[in-house]
């Protein structure tokens, strides 16, 4: 019997799958391709390979080489070319799916802590939202490889999805990988308030402001030893330019 075409259902499911899972992580083996694979219908095998055909999409992994597999069908194409610009619809149509194919709620599937939330229309909206935010942190942090791109840490519990343009700014770009860099969490607190950045050609650069406290190790030991150095890149989603160049134009303390 020949199988059933994949379809735009499935196709967007896997499509979370390639923003969440790590590259090098990426098997017929792993957990959670193995769930996906079972709600949806489809062999593990089958899903890896669906999700290394978004790969060929992907115009900044061709610039470094990475080509992703040659079979993607003109579904995955017109998937990922709805989603690559509107991440905000991907982020919650795709984790909507995954509670629909699981037949259970969004919260449970998304593993969102509803104990403190209100009822009605407002608890709808923070679901939303940390649905939202938990499908970004997922994205940059395995955009990254699980690791700070500044110092390398690679424990889970100090990492954060660090938006470049802050969160407040725009909401276009709110969800947007390529406004992501996975940073521990006080590298973060200083890239937030502007005593780093990061710049164009992806490296890191310290405020001024910083020297005032040279004399301190700790202060040299964080922060002044890691001037000019390069940040670790991500394996997808390299961070934009432009975005980059708002950070240092207008949150960088110079």
């Amino acid at each position: 019997m020949t199988r059933e075409n994949w379809t735009r259902e499935q196709t967007i499911v896997a499509l979370n799958l390639y923003c969440k899972i790590p590259f090098n992580r990426v098997s017929s083996n792993h957990p959670d391709i193995i769930k996906i694979a079972t709600l949806i219908g489809r062999n593990p095998n089958a899903v890896k390979m669906k999700i290394g055909n978004f790969g060929s999409f992907d115009p900044e992994l061709k610039k470094r080489g990475i080509v992703g597999l040659a079979n993607a069908s003109k579904l995955d194409e017109i998937v990922w070319d709805e989603f690559n610009n509107n991440w905000e619809n991907l982020a919650y149509e795709s984790e909507v799916l995954i509670s629909n194919f699981a037949n259970e709620p969004i919260e449970k599937t998304a593993h969102i802590n509803i104990d403190d939330l209100p009822l009605g229309r407002e608890r709808e909206t923070i679901i939303k939202a940390r649905v939202n935010q938990g499908f970004f942190r997922s994205t940059i942090l395995s955009s990254y490889n699980l690791k700070c791109c500044i110092t390398g840490l690679s424990i889970p519990d100090f990492l954060v999805a660090s938006h470049i343009i802050p969160w407040a700014k725009d909401e276009k770009i709110r969800l947007n990988p390529h406004n992501g860099l996975c940073i521990n969490s006080i590298h973060d607190r200083a890239f937030d308030r502007g005593f780093i950045t990061v710049t164009t050609d992806y490296k890191i650069k310290v405020s001024k402001y910083l020297n005032e406290y040279k004399k301190e190790d700790a202060v040299t030991d964080f922060f002044l030893n890691y001037e000019s150095r390069s940040i670790i890149l991500p394996d997808k989603f390299l961070p934009s330019k432009e975005f980059l160049e708002y950070h240092h134009q207008n949150i960088f303390i110079k």
